[in-house]
C-alpha cells in the first residue's frame, strides 16, 4: 500500500477547546435526509410511491424536518414535492427541507416546487474547500464567497415572492472539512449578513464533513471554532451532516454535538453517497441508552428494518447496532452465563437495566429474549441452560449444566452447525430423561415402617424381574435394589426436582447425579406426573448410562 502518497489532515490548534468535559443532556433537532442524500445514492432510487412510504415512516417515526430531495435535478424529485404539497401529505408541524445550488435558474424551480407549501427549508449550498477552488472551480476565495451571498440574497428575494412567512433559509459551504476554518467562517457569517436572522426567525448554518477527513475530535474542535464566531449566535442553529468515509461519523457527530451544535442531518442506517452518512438511528439510541429521550420512536426495530430494506433495497448488516439480527444475540459460553445470570438478577433493580453484554434491553426495541441466547461450538453450559430453562422451564443442577453444556458444544462442533432450541431439548431428553435401556421401570411398591423397602418389577433386556431393596427414603431404598441385583457401585452425589408445569396437570422432573467407584460422574434424569416415579426413573437413567450401554455422546 502506498501510504506515502497521502498527506495527513492539516493541523488545528484549538486550545480553548471545552467540548471535552460536556454531557450530551438531551436530543438534537433531527433532519433526516434519506429522501434526498440517501435515495440519490441508491443503485435503483425510489419510485413516487416508496419515497410517500417512506415519507409517512419518517413522520410517524417523529422526525420534524425532512429533506425531500434536490427539487431542480430531475422531475421525479420536483414531481415528489408536488404531490406532498398538493395533496396535503405533509402534516402540521412538519417542515420539508429542499437543497439548492446557488444558481439562479436552481433557485427559481426549487421555489416553483414548494409554491404552496405551509413550511420548508430552503438549504443553499456551494463548495468552499481549497480544493475545489483551485481544481474544480478555478475561482478565488473571494469569487466563491461572492457566490455564496449572491444565493443569500437570490433565496430571500424568492421567499418574498412565494411567501417570506413559509421558509427558513439553510446554508452549508460544502466540503467543509477540506475547507480553511478561518475562511469557512468568513463565508457563513457574510450569508448571515443578508439574511440577518432574529431569535424568531432562526437561520441555519449546516457544517458537513461532506467527506470525512479527520478524526472525530479534530471535527469537534473546529464545530466549537465556527460557533464560537459565528456572528448572531443566538438566532443560528448550527447544524452538523457527516459522511463516513473513515468510519466514525456517529463519534463525528457526537462529539460535534459536545461541541455546540444544535441539530443533526442524516440518514437511517447511514445510507448515503460512498460510505454513507452518519446513522441517525444509531444515534439516536445511544442517546437512549444514556438515559436521555431521542426523540424519535425506535420501539419496533423489525417494522423499522422491513421498511427500510423494501423502499430501499439495502440490506441491514446482522451486526448492525441496535438493529442487526444478530446484535442481541451470543454465542460465546461465557457472554451467555453472564446475561443468564444477569437476566436472573433483574427482579433486585428493576428500575434500571443492567444485564452484562446487552447495554440496552431487547424489549425496548420490539426484540424478544428468545433470540438473544443461540447455540453453536463457541458455546458454553450458560447459554445451554438459559435455553432450556427460558423455552422449556427445565432448570439444571450446577454440575448438569455443565456436563451437559460440554456434549452440547460437542455436538455443535461434530456438526458444524448452530444448535435450535428444539434440538438442544431433544438432545436434552435423549442423554438424560427417562432412560430405558438397558434396564426399565415397570412398576413398583413402597411401603416404610422406620426403613423403606421398595419392591419393583423391572424389565432387563426385555425380560421381567423383581428386585427390592430398603434404605432411608424411596431413593436410597432403590439404589440399594440396583446396586445388590445388577452388581452396580455408585453413590448418590445430588438430587434436586421442581415442577414443570402447574395446576392439576403437573408433572415433576427429578435430577440425580451418581458417582461410581472410579469418581465417573453421571448424570440421570426423570420426568413424570409423581415425584416418586420421576424420582425412580431419574435413578434407573443414570444407572443405564453408568453401564456404557446408552452413552449418546456422538449422537
Amino acid at each position: 500500500m502506498n501510504y506515502r502518497k497521502y498527506h495527513p489532515y492539516p493541523d488545528f490548534s484549538f486550545p480553548e477547546r471545552a467540548w471535552p468535559s460536556k454531557k450530551l443532556t438531551r436530543a438534537p433537532i433531527w433532519c433526516s435526509v434519506d429522501l434526498r442524500d440517501g435515495n440519490q445514492s441508491l443503485e435503483t432510487p425510489m419510485t413516487l410511491e416508496q419515497k410517500i412510504d417512506f415519507f409517512r415512516f419518517l413522520v410517524e417515526t417523529g422526525f420534524r424536518e425532512i429533506e425531500i430531495g434536490f427539487p431542480a435535478a430531475s422531475e421525479t424529485e420536483y414531481n415528489f414535492a408536488r404531490t406532498l404539497i398538493e395533496n396535503g401529505l405533509i402534516p402540521d408541524g412538519v417542515c420539508v427541507q429542499v437543497l439548492t445550488q446557488a444558481r439562479d435558474h436552481i433557485m427559481e424551480r426549487t421555489f416553483e416546487a414548494l409554491e404552496g407549501v405551509k413550511s420548508a427549508i430552503v438549504h443553499l449550498y456551494n463548495s468552499t474547500s481549497e480544493l475545489q477552488r483551485r481544481v474544480v472551480f478555478r475561482k478565488s476565495k473571494d469569487e466563491i464567497r461572492e457566490l455564496a451571498v449572491h444565493g443569500a440574497e437570490r433565496v430571500m428575494e424568492l421567499a418574498g415572492r412565494f411567501g417570506p412567512e413559509r421558509f427558513r433559509f439553510e446554508y452549508s459551504p460544502e466540503s467543509f472539512t477540506g475547507t480553511e476554518p478561518d475562511y469557512a467562517l468568513e463565508v457563513c457569517n457574510a450569508v448571515l449578513d443578508v439574511w440577518k436572522p432574529a431569535p424568531g426567525r432562526k437561520a441555519i448554518i449546516n457544517l458537513p464533513s461532506t467527506v470525512e477527513m479527520s478524526t472525530p475530535n479534530v471535527y469537534a474542535d473546529i464545530i466549537e471554532y465556527m460557533c464560537n464566531g459565528l456572528k448572531y449566535r443566538d438566532s443560528v442553529l448550527v447544524s452538523i451532516h457527516a459522511h463516513n468515509d473513515r468510519g466514525t461519523a456517529v463519534a463525528a457527530s457526537e462529539l460535534a454535538l459536545l461541541a455546540g451544535a444544535d441539530r443533526i442531518e442524516g440518514t437511517l442506517f447511514g445510507n448515503g453517497e460512498r460510505t454513507g452518512n452518519a446513522d441517525i438511528l444509531t444515534v439516536a439510541m445511544n442517546l437512549c441508552s444514556q438515559g436521555v429521550d431521542p426523540e424519535l420512536d425506535f420501539s419496533d426495530m423489525n417494522k423499522v428494518v422491513d421498511i427500510y430494506e423494501k423502499e430501499t433495497q439495502m440490506t441491514v448488516p446482522p451486526r448492525h447496532p441496535y438493529a442487526g439480527k444478530l446484535v442481541f444475540t451470543a454465542f460465546s459460553g461465557s457472554h451467555q452465563d453472564a446475561i443468564n445470570k444477569g437476566l436472573a438478577c433483574r427482579g433486585a433493580n428493576a428500575d434500571f437495566w443492567e444485564v452484562p453484554y446487552l447495554p440496552i434491553d431487547p424489549a425496548d426495541v420490539g426484540r424478544s429474549y428468545e433470540a438473544i441466547i443461540r447455540i453453536n461450538s463457541q458455546s458454553g453450559k450458560g447459554g445451554v441452560s438459559y435455553i432450556l430453562e427460558s423455552g422449556y422451564g427445565i432448570v439444571l443442577p450446577k454440575a448438569m449444566r455443565q456436563d451437559f453444556g460440554d456434549y452440547v458444544t460437542k455436538v455443535s462442533d461434530e456438526r458444524s452447525k448452530e444448535l435450535g432450541r428444539e434440538e438442544i431439548y431433544r438432545l436434552f431428553m435423549d442423554r438424560y430423561v427417562n432412560i430405558e435401556t438397558p434396564v426399565r421401570l415397570v412398576r413398583y411398591d413402597e411401603k416404610s415402617n422406620g426403613m423403606t423397602r421398595v419392591d419393583a418389577v423391572v424389565e432387563v433386556n426385555g425380560l421381567e424381574q423383581t428386585i427390592y431393596g430398603e434404605g432411608n427414603g424411596i431413593i436410597d431404598a432403590f439404589a440399594t435394589a440396583l446396586k445388590k441385583d445388577f452388581g452396580l457401585e455408585f453413590e448418590i452425589t445430588s438430587y434436586s426436582e421442581h415442577s414443570l408445569d402447574y395446576g392439576s396437570q403437573s408433572r415433576a422432573i427429578t435430577y440425580i447425579h451418581v458417582t461410581d467407584k472410579d469418581g465417573k460422574a453421571c448424570f440421570g434424569s426423570g420426568i413424570s406426573s409423581s415425584i416418586s416415579k420421576s424420582s425412580l426413573r431419574a435413578l434407573i437413567s443414570a444407572a443405564n448410562r453408568m453401564t456404557g450401554e446408552n452413552d449418546t455422546t456422538n449422537a
